[in-house]
């Protein structure tokens, strides 16, 4: 089916073409023509679908002979979690707009607000936002929501794990309660349906149309998946032999602290290896310099924590690797979503330790299938990771699995509710509050 048979005019299909793109996606098909009908629309589907094009596309058909926009005046509305995710949205929406007449730029916080607030001083027709800096920029005056038609959450799922939940509600209370409402999101919890309820409580007669593309359980059928068991100390000398004996020519390795992921650039350093990080602490101009590197192939590894799960579009990236396993089976999803995209072939590697059992069973229990293993020659394990168990259910103290012995054991009492450091390490979801 061509992109023109869901109702797209001729200067965004031409654009498209451009692109590259040929055909719409599974989730293109079914939400444009909602979005076009004007239907508020609550889309689950996984990352690398083309959730973007899904909701851009038709917003731009909408505003193709819109009239002058007033000063400090928006028409849509698009909030994501991450200022790399505006940034990725922004650009997409540049480059499928390249033939109209349509304003957009993003805002986000780590930046100075001066040039932003200038530029929407002419009114911008589509405007990306973090919710922090969105809430700055109207408390100073710097735009006004009277004219806005169209509000989208993009990555829905994200913004209510990162506790963007009240910030969002400050600013729809701020809106036209005549609006359209679109919802995206890679996974579809019960806090997130609660924010899509209020979200589209607009004063509009008919419910949220829903769909969904495919089960939340389930990855790209295109990434293939492996992991290997291995001892939290042997964890960068084996990274360093991949990368070198397999040639890899690109990766993204995704892990949970920022201060891990200095200190693997610098063990990756002394083998040779020229790396870079992205996580919080570094400023917005080196990241957005680090991940145009990446994106153009001058920078061949990538050591990014959870800020970069979600918003990177590097085209047609070889493999992500899980350094470090995450907590929730959404973040691995949304991890691994990074390659493999619209429809092209990935491999996603994870390094498992013995203390990531429990976030094991709960990944494969979520994906309801066991990830292949490998073992790698000249890195032997001490403890090796149990098989998972498929039907695990995650508790607050769930049992962890014991490796054989022919020695007598000892128990010892413990105190109730008490945590060893390394649990708390290994287990513990990262938060990171951009905006």
């Amino acid at each position: 089916m061509p992109f023109s048979n869901l109702g797209l005019s001729d200067p965004i299909c031409q654009a498209l073409q451009t692109l590259g793109y040929t055909a719409p996606t599974p989730i293109q098909q079914q939400a444009m023509p909602l979005i076009l009908s004007g239907k508020d629309l609550i889309a689950t589907a996984q990352t690398g679908t083309g959730k973007t094009g899904a909701f851009i596309l038709p917003i731009l058909e909408r505003f193709n002979q819109a009239g002058n926009l007033r000063g400090k005046r928006i028409r849509a509305l698009v909030l994501t979690p991450t200022r790399e995710l505006a940034i990725q949205v922004a650009d997409n929406v540049a480059a499928y707009s390249q033939h109209l007449n349509i304003t957009s730029m993003a805002v986000y916080g780590g930046v100075d607000a001066e040039p932003q607030k200038q530029r929407l001083i002419e009114g911008i027709d589509i405007l990306v936002a973090t919710p922090g800096r969105l809430l700055d920029l109207a408390h100073q005056r710097a735009l006004h929501f009277d004219a806005l038609e169209v509000l989208v959450l993009d990555e829905a799922d994200r913004m209510v794990d990162m506790g963007f939940v009240d910030d969002i509600n400050k600013i729809i209370e701020r809106l036209p309660s005549v609006r359209q409402n679109l919802l995206f999101s890679a996974t579809m919890s019960d806090k997130v349906r609660e924010l899509a309820e209020n979200f589209a409580d607009s004063q509009v007669a008919t419910p949220a149309v829903e769909i969904s593309v495919s089960p939340k359980t389930q990855a790209a059928t295109t990434i293939q998946q492996w992991l290997i068991s291995v001892d939290k100390d042997t964890k960068s000398a084996l990274l360093s032999h991949l990368i070198k004996t397999e040639q890899w020519d690109q990766a993204l390795i995704f892990i949970e602290k920022k201060h891990a992921a200095a200190k693997l650039v610098v063990q990756l350093a002394k083998r040779g290896i020229v790396a870079e990080a992205i996580h919080g602490d570094r400023s917005q101009a080196m990241r957005e310099k680090i991940l145009a590197d990446f994106k153009s192939g001058k920078l061949k590894y990538l050591v990014a924590t959870g800020v970069a799960a979600r918003g990177l579009d590097i085209g047609e990236l070889s493999r992500v690797v899980n350094y470090d396993l995450p907590f929730k089976p959404e973040d691995y999803i949304h991890r691994i979503g990074r390659t493999g995209r619209a429809g092209a072939t990935g491999e996603a590697i994870s390094f498992v330790a013995f203390g990531d059992f429990k976030n094991l069973c709960a990944i494969e229990s979520r994906l309801d299938h066991l990830i292949e293993r490998k073992q790698i020659d000249g890195f032997p394990v001490r403890k090796t990771v149990p098989i998972s168990v498929l039907n695990f259910v995650r508790t607050s103290k769930p049992p962890m699995p014991k490796t054989p012995s022919n020695k007598p054991s000892r128990t010892r009492a413990k105190a109730p509710n008490k945590k060893s450091s390394s649990d708390k390490d290994e287990n513990r979801p990262n938060k990171h509050i951009w905006g």
